[in-house]
């Protein structure tokens, strides 16, 4: 972590522009998993702490450019008030202009003001200029805490730094240090569990992550690929065929660098894609010539478990099987739960891997449950990302 944080500078008289990630689920108007702004408190609270008049700036949900009360973030301003006890909380009704002009200049300092969504302006995501200005005129330093959203080049998330002095809030200094720490000098045995639908959507993190770590867990659909790369008929489970070679030449990458590449040994096979699907545990010497895979059967979960325990860093993105639906969720519930077990640093990326880890109800229980899913994605891939290329270094 060589960029320079909100530690780094003299607060008192200054107005923090903060990026946060606010795109929150909500259900008429009532957020139902407000995570990600408990996840951006540490920041704001340091900031009202250090006298600091502090500016919020998010995101929710995809308006398309245009006004939609739908994706408003006034009930996350509510909702920040609750959290914020003692802070005085405003919201302004646009995230540019005048009268969001005047409300941040007029804020006393340890006050906290929301903008309204960012996309409303479909200026936003194209990352305009005149806009990025705009924006640049509520604060006088800039602080990216938006991990989730650092893999894009937004006005907000990269084109006001050009602007502003820019600095990482305590999110984003968590988000990179440990996930890069890990990546750059992991404690051995180092392993990565893959799952998710599809190899071509992980390719680039496969590969990247391929030289570094002990053993590849591989699971979820993408393993249907591989497994139909050795031969395997696979039925009628997801099989990306134009994704077969890259599968060959990553199974014969791992052998030349000595790498374990561990695939499953056996599946649990359904009839059809339905929770109350029929449905058996068949090794891969015995698949059905109809039917498919929708979950990693017991021999596997035992074999990964294993190899899980065992290691001192782990990285999960992804899941195992269709765990939506509870008869195919053991084998995502289960590396979970090998993880909690783990002496080391465990860290969880991606938006479904989350979602299980916390469905499980042991988020506690492990070192870091990244907030961004896209970002910590293309972390792994090796890729640099906008919003963190444009903080300043230290």
């Amino acid at each position: 972590m060589d960029k320079k944080t909100v530690r780094d500078v003299t607060w008192a008289g200054k107005t923090a522009l903060v990026r946060v990630d606010f795109n929150v689920p909500m259900k008429d108007g009532v957020i139902t998993d407000d995570t990600r702004i408990r996840a951006a408190l540490p920041t704001i609270q340091y900031l009202t702490e250090q006298g600091a008049k502090v500016v919020l700036m998010s995101h929710l949900g995809r308006p398309k450019g245009e006004r939609n009360e739908k994706y408003s973030l006034r009930p996350v301003a509510t909702h920040l008030s609750e959290l914020l006890k003692g802070t005085r909380v405003l919201f302004a009704d646009d995230c540019v202009g005048e009268d969001a002009e005047t409300v941040a200049k007029g804020l006393a300092p340890s006050e906290v003001l929301l903008l309204e969504n960012l996309r409303y302006h479909a200026e936003e995501e194209k990352n305009d200029k005149a806009f990025a200005q705009a924006l640049s005129r509520l604060g006088d330093v800039y602080v990216n805490d938006a991990f989730g959203t650092a893999h894009r080049a937004h006005a907000s998330t990269a084109g006001v730094a050009a602007y502003l002095p820019a600095v990482a809030g305590f999110l984003m200094e968590k988000e990179i240090g440990i996930m890069g720490d890990a990546l750059a000098n992991p404690a051995k045995p180092f392993v990565a569990i893959i799952g998710g639908a599809k190899v071509s959507d992980k390719i680039g993190v496969l590969e990247n992550l391929l030289p570094k770590v002990d053993a590849l867990l591989i699971g979820g659909g993408m393993a249907n690929t591989f497994l139909a790369a050795e031969g395997y008929q696979m039925a009628d489970s997801l099989v990306e065929t134009e994704a077969l070679d890259t599968a060959q030449t990553l199974l014969a990458e791992a052998g030349n660098k000595g790498t374990q590449l561990l695939l499953p040994t056996d599946l649990v096979f359904a009839d059809k894609f339905a929770a109350d699907a029929t449905y058996q545990t068949t090794d891969l010497e015995h698949l059905p010539s109809s039917g498919m895979a929708l979950d990693i059967g017991p021999k596997t979960i035992a074999r990964y478990t294993e190899v899980i325990e065992s290691a001192k860093t782990v990285v999960w993105n992804g899941p195992m099987g269709v765990f939506e639906m509870p008869a195919f969720a053991e084998g995502t519930l289960a590396v979970a739960e090998a993880m909690a077990k783990v002496d080391g640093v465990t860290i969880v990326g991606g938006g479904d891997s989350v979602a299980a880890i916390e469905q499980a109800n042991l988020g506690n229980r492990m070192t870091h449950v990244s907030t961004g899913g896209g970002a910590s994605l293309e972390f792994l891939e090796g890729k640099s990302l906008p919003g963190v290329i444009a903080l300043q270094s230290k």
